[in-house]
């Protein structure tokens, strides 16, 4: 896997993965102080999905063969659940270990509910919003905005993708006799957890915080950030674990503003995707077999 991901880059393909790492975090830190870089950023985060297009296949093997859709998708549920899964260890871990920084997101959680509320009401004409039209554009507002962010989230896998290549590219170049030794799996893990500490960081550039509470969320998202890495290099598909980080980041959003337990209630439901989609993928595998052997015979 890393031949393909260190494959040779072109000059303004490594330019446009620079502007979605580095680029991307010098402007998510300058939201601090202006809505400029915040709009500027939203769109390096639109803009990474036609560089992703670029760098996805560089995660295929050439042994690879094609999966059918009901294998796509039995891959998505399984990624799913294994996120759910290590994303709850993950919780319980920060819940017992980092009280202060779980009580500052809670609150966190809680303002920007109420404020995205307030925002919407007064950007409106107080007549128009009593009106029931009104009243539905003004869910449809926060809501929008709410799932637009959860898309963008996704798309942060890019972020990873990219960043990966261009630590790879850098260990290539500082250590060649080791790279071309062979034995490159250990340069692959540290750029994943290069990223996964980064993507921790990350989650606290943009407000600042006393740092009993940023390194909760630094170890935290860190570790969450390790199960997407995870999840990317067991698919080796990039499209998948945009979603499966996009749909997670919804139905979060889902459980904390407007429906309770949202996250739980369609894991349940994945989860007997999963196991509708696994019998059904033993049984084709059965009759494949069975029919090879008839051939065989």
């Amino acid at each position: 896997m890393t031949t393909n991901l260190t494959k040779p880059i072109s000059k303004s393909l490594l330019l446009a993965i620079i502007i979605v790492t580095i680029g991307a975090e010098v402007l998510l830190y300058l939201t601090r102080y202006s809505s400029m870089a915040s709009t500027l950023y939203d769109a390096v985060m639109v803009a990474s999905f036609f560089i992703g297009w670029k760098l996805y296949r560089r995660l295929r093997s050439q042994q690879n063969y094609r999966k059918s859709p009901r294998q796509i998708m039995l891959q998505f549920t399984g990624a799913f659940l294994i996120f759910f899964l290590g994303s709850t260890v993950v919780n319980v871990y920060s819940n017992l270990t980092f009280e202060d920084f779980n009580k500052d997101y809670d609150q966190y959680v809680q303002d920007y509910t109420e404020s995205q509320a307030l925002e919407v009401k007064g950007g409106a004409d107080k007549e128009i919003m009593d009106q029931p039209i009104g009243s539905l554009f003004e869910k449809v507002d926060t809501i929008g905005y709410d799932l637009y962010n959860d898309i963008l989230a996704g798309l942060e896998e890019v972020w990873r993708l990219s960043y990966m290549i261009l630590l790879l590219v850098v260990f290539k170049k500082v250590f060649p006799r080791r790279w071309e030794s062979g034995r490159r799996d250990g340069f692959l893990i540290a750029a994943l957890f290069i990223t996964s500490i980064l993507f921790g960081i990350d989650h606290t550039l943009d407000t600042e915080q006393p740092w009993a509470i940023r390194i909760g969320a630094i170890v935290t998202f860190a570790n969450m950030g390790f199960l997407f890495g995870l999840i990317l290099l067991w698919t080796r598909n990039l499209w998948l674990t945009v979603i499966v980080h996009a749909v997670y980041d919804i139905t979060a959003t889902l459980s904390w503003y407007y429906i309770d337990y949202a996250v739980e209630y369609f894991t349940f439901g994945v989860l007997i995707v999963h196991v509708c989609l696994f019998i059904l993928e033993k049984i084709h595998q059965n009759r494949s077999m069975q029919k090879l052997a008839t051939v065989q015979d």
